[in-house]
Formats: C-alpha cells, structure tokens, sequence
C-alpha cells in the first residue's frame, strides 16, 4: 500500500489538481486536515471509504489509521491544505512511514500565498521593487523559530513577506517590521482564501492590527507585506519580453532601415 500527501490547495474544491482528485477518488481511505480543508474537497472520495477529520487527532492516531489501512492493503489519501511541501508537518509522518517500512508519495497543491496573489489579481515580485517572496512564520505556541530567521533579518532584503500564523501577531509584526519598510508600507490580510467567506484586507503596517479587530478575524490568515502589494506604482517592464534584449527563443531583431 502507499499514503499519498496529497496538497488540497487554499480551500477552493476547483483548485485541486486533477492527479489529487484521481487519487483522493481512488483510496479507500481518506485522512483530512478538516481544520484547514474543507469537506467539499475530499467529497470525490470513493463510496463507502473511511474518510476521518483529523483535527482533533494526534500523530499516534493518525499513524495507527494508517498502519490498520496497511493490515488491509488498502492506500491512504493523506489530505493536507495548501502544498504539503510548507507547515505540511508532514516530516515527521514521513518519518514514522519510513521506519514501518511504507510507501509514500506527495502530491503538490496550490499554496495560500499564490491563491492570494490570485485573488488579488496581481504579481508578488514587481521589477526592481521586489524580486523575491519570503515564505515564513511567528513562532506563537508552534516549535521555536531556528537561529537567524527572524522578521527583521528577512525585512532587511526588502522582500515580499508571506507570513505564516501571525494575525494573533500583528502588533509585534508592526514593531519589528516598521523600521524596514515604513508604517505606510502595503498589507495585505487574507483569510481563508479560496472559501466562501474569503476576505482581503488591504491595509498598512500601521493600520492592519485595527482593521482585522474590526473583522474579528483570530486564525486562518496570511499576511503579506511589502512594496511589491502596492496598487498603483511605477516599474520598469521586465526583461522577459523586451526586443532589445534577445534570448535562444527570441533573436534579437534588427533595427536596420529596409
């Protein structure tokens, strides 16, 4: 038998790709992260498979799901949001199915920072503003940040910020944040992207602490902060498609007269 990490996208059924619902169709048995992955998502599960919410479960019990899953040779769809790949905490299951003995495979999903950026309809990394998205976290009661990530080290580069886990907070990110990139500096607060109840705040580093209390919104948020969040700026056009700055697809073509 094999457990597939499957990664179940933001919370939209539609943004799943179509080899994790083949394979979500295909197991008969289903292990969900309900917490962060709506139902309607593993809903293509087969008739009459084990399909468990694993919210209130411990690694103990999703691994003795997995195991009896083993004794009747039956594969496991292990759903996680967004891409297993970030804050899956699927490293230690990993762990776990490699010292049994059993096979596993990980399917990727869409993360939560690109679905916002979708659904803000706009690009993270703008030219000469921001040229890079630093995916990372507050620690708050999760394990401890490793020695040298911290916001400020990540805000001195001037990058994008896709921060994990931190609306709870936004006060400690405005202080340590501020210094970097200004209080006027772009927010964006999204909550449960790609659900029904989705919400975008766009805001500043100054305001945003007031703006998601007005929203009584206390988990499921990403905030994203930098330049780059801007709605109106200048910028230069990439390089990508610029005629004077030919590339093996695109010879560089002649301004000769005639």
């Amino acid at each position: 038998m094999t457990v597939f990490f499957i990664g179940a996208g933001p919370g939209d059924p539609e943004l799943l790709t179509l080899k994790a619902r083949r394979i979500i169709g295909e197991c008969p048995v289903c292990l969900y992260a309900g917490s962060l992955v709506p139902q309607e998502v593993v809903s293509c599960a087969p008739d009459g498979a084990l399909v468990r919410d694993t919210a209130a479960m411990t690694l103990a019990d999703t691994h003795a799901e997995i195991l009896a899953a083993r004794e009747r040779g039956e594969n496991v769809a292990r759903v996680h949001s967004g891409d297993p790949s970030l804050y899956g905490a699927i490293a230690e299951q990993i762990r776990l199915l490699k010292r049994d003995g059993i096979e596993y495979e990980i399917i990727p999903g869409v993360p939560a920072y690109a679905a916002a950026a979708a659904a803000l309809g706009q690009e993270l990394t703008i030219p000469e503003i921001a040229q890079s998205v630093v995916l990372t976290r507050v620690s708050m009661k999760s394990t401890g940040m490793p020695k040298g990530e911290t916001l400020e080290n990540f805000a001195r580069t001037g990058a994008t910020l896709a921060i994990h886990l931190g609306v709870r907070a936004l006060l400690d990110i405005h202080r340590r944040l501020a210094p970097f990139y200004g209080d006027d500096c772009p927010v964006v607060v999204a909550y449960r992207v790609g659900w029904p109840d989705q919400k975008l705040i766009r805001t500043t580093l100054s305001a945003m602490r007031e703006d998601v209390r007005a929203e009584k919104i206390t988990r499921t948020a990403l905030v994203l902060v930098g330049p780059a969040l801007g709605r109106e700026q200048e910028f230069v056009d990439s390089a990508l498609y610029d005629p004077a700055i030919p590339h093996v697809l695109r010879p560089k073509t002649s301004t000769k007269p005639g």
